[in-house]
């Protein structure tokens, strides 16, 4: 397992302001924020629909920037970079699942696996293994050559959640997982992210609606108002 760092502490969101401009409005959407998250840990992050909770999840991702604050992650302030250095962090360090997959549909699994290989500096045929390695971790070895129109919702979300890992990133980031499955298949999906966390040591945060979900994370932090608590805000 790659790390980048042995601190224990593997990110620290400080004093985070997020304010979005439609027009002459101004938006805060997050204000002052504080969060630490320690290597190894399964965060949930609740909150009301336009809490920010993606916003966050962005900005520890590399996919945003904040307004005010920093954001560091293993020690090394990620809001700081050039866009050319963020892009190269994001692409070695961040992986990321959706709640519609967002698989190419021409593609088969094996080749939207790939994707994120395409740039590194891998032969064809390492790219090849590592994608099969990806595939059969989440138990889809027999679904390599099958394209995603062909796949229940289950196991396209498998397909993305291995196009996630197959760069072995430092943090998994994951944007209501199961949020456009039935029961047992989100329910299979929440079992593959906690194996992944508890037996691969993944760094994994979650935004989901879902208490059930959340529930099988190790912390449930709850957004609102801009601001984190341990607690749910009525």
């Amino acid at each position: 397992m790659t790390k980048i760092n042995t601190n224990s502490t593997l990110v620290t969101v400080t004093g985070v302001d997020k304010v979005f401009k439609r027009g002459s409005e101004e938006i805060h959407v997050l204000g002052g924020l504080d969060l630490e998250i320690p290597d190894g840990e399964f965060l949930a992050l609740m909150g009301p629909s336009g809490s920010g909770k993606s916003t966050l999840l962005n900005l520890v991702g590399g996919l945003d920037r904040p307004s005010e604050g920093k954001v560091e992650i293993g020690g090394k302030r990620i809001d700081k970079l050039s866009d050319r250095k963020l892009a190269a962090w994001r692409a070695r360090h961040v992986g990321l699942v959706f709640q519609f997959y967002n698989l190419m549909p021409v593609l088969t699994a094996q080749k939207n696996v790939e994707l994120p290989l395409l740039l590194t500096k891998l032969s064809r045929a390492e790219r090849k293994k590592r994608a099969a390695i990806a595939l059969d971790i989440v138990g889809l070895s027999h679904r390599t050559g099958h394209y995603p129109r062909q796949m229940s919702g289950g196991e396209q979300q498998r397909t993305g959640i291995a196009r996630a890992i197959v760069t072995d990133p430092t943090l998994l980031l994951c944007d209501e997982p199961t949020g456009d499955l039935d029961r047992k298949s989100g329910d299979e999906i929440l079992d593959l992210l906690q194996a992944l966390n508890q037996e691969q040591g993944k760094t994994i945060i979650m935004v989901t609606h879902d208490i059930h979900a959340a529930a099988r994370a190790t912390r449930t932090l709850y957004l609102n108002k801009g601001q984190l608590s341990t607690e749910a805000v009525d």
